[in-house]
């Protein structure tokens, strides 16, 4: 009996699938890997200043601190830049345009944001595979790479809403900053003394982080025109060149200001009235197809159940 109890129990033991063995070395190997690598990432220095272009390397350093994919997966997202500025070279320009006006760090490259969309968009894909295979089978790859190319239009349509909607929120708050830089100027203080009381006012606010980055470069020995027209570019709105193209022109001709901050205030008021009249205009239009629907599931509602009765019954009266 003891005999038969033992081989019982070092049988089981002696059946060892060295496959199986393997399998959970490579796995356990990967796992510590991943986790020394990471580690390793989060807690490297900076790049040393000799080894690129000064000015390259506080960028670097600066999208290294400030966001996590691009600390880890730093040589995989210039691989990927790499390959955008070959690939995409018509659509940076756009993409450089939505990173200034969404608000984003001014450090990033619009072919290193769009990396790391796509690296991004590869981090899911064994999602996607995992369960487009389990619920589809072989044809789920396919399903698999299409869901990733949509996270990365996903995440390029995120951009352009970040964008649009800081944009209108600078719109809206531009006539009361216009009229304060007025009243300023009409209490006496100078253009730049206005500016910074303005941005002080309202700080936290988009608009005041643009009109910050107007000072600053005005304090660092720019011209009000070319402070301006880096706002331009960064913004490039149509509403907002107007504005910007009519303070500039005032600089040129050396004509009052405060006349035109005030007309121009004016201006955009109308045009806000006029904006509000045909977003409610246009939502007559909106809501038909809503409303026809719900009129649709009423009738379905009230009548479903006479119907139903009327078929089960055989079309017996």
């Amino acid at each position: 009996m003891l005999t038969s109890s033992l081989n019982i129990s070092i049988a089981p033991l002696a059946v060892i699938d060295p496959l199986a063995l393997a399998a959970c070395g490579l796995t356990g190997g990967a796992v510590a890997a991943l986790l020394w690598w990471v580690l390793s990432a989060l807690a490297s220095d900076d790049v040393a200043q000799e080894d690129e272009w000064r000015y390259d390397v506080s960028r670097i350093n600066a999208l290294r601190r400030g966001d996590v994919i691009y600390r880890l997966l730093q040589p995989v997202v210039q691989f990927f830049a790499k390959l955008n500025r070959a690939a995409v070279p018509t659509r940076l320009p756009e993409i450089g345009r939505q990173i200034q006006a969404a608000g984003l760090s001014r450090y990033w490259l619009a072919e290193e944001y769009l990396a790391r969309c796509q690296v991004i968009s590869l981090l899911l894909l064994p999602v996607y595979l995992y369960f487009c295979i389990d619920w589809m089978g072989s044809v789920g790859a396919v399903s698999a790479l299409m869901l990733a190319g949509l996270t990365v239009w996903l995440l390029r349509r995120r951009l352009a809403g970040l964008a649009e909607r800081r944009l209108v929120e600078i719109k809206r708050r531009m006539p009361f900053v216009l009229d304060l830089l007025t009243l300023l100027m009409e209490a006496g203080s100078s253009f730049l003394q206005a500016l910074k009381q303005t941005v002080i006012e309202f700080e936290g606010h988009p608009i005041s982080t643009e009109f910050g980055r107007v000072l600053t470069d005005m304090n660092m020995g720019k011209a009000r025109s070319e402070a301006f027209e880096s706002m331009r570019r960064r913004l490039s709105d149509d509403e907002i060149n107007s504005i910007i193209g009519t303070i500039i022109q005032s600089e040129e001709l050396g004509t009052p200001l405060t006349g035109i901050l005030r007309a121009t205030a004016d201006v955009l008021r109308v045009k806000r009235s006029q904006r509000a009249e045909t977003i409610a205009g246009e939502s007559a239009v909106n809501m038909l197809l809503p409303g026809v629907l719900v009129m649709a599931a009423t009738v379905l509602i009230m009548l479903g159940p006479f119907v139903l009765n009327f078929l089960t019954s055989g079309f017996e009266l």
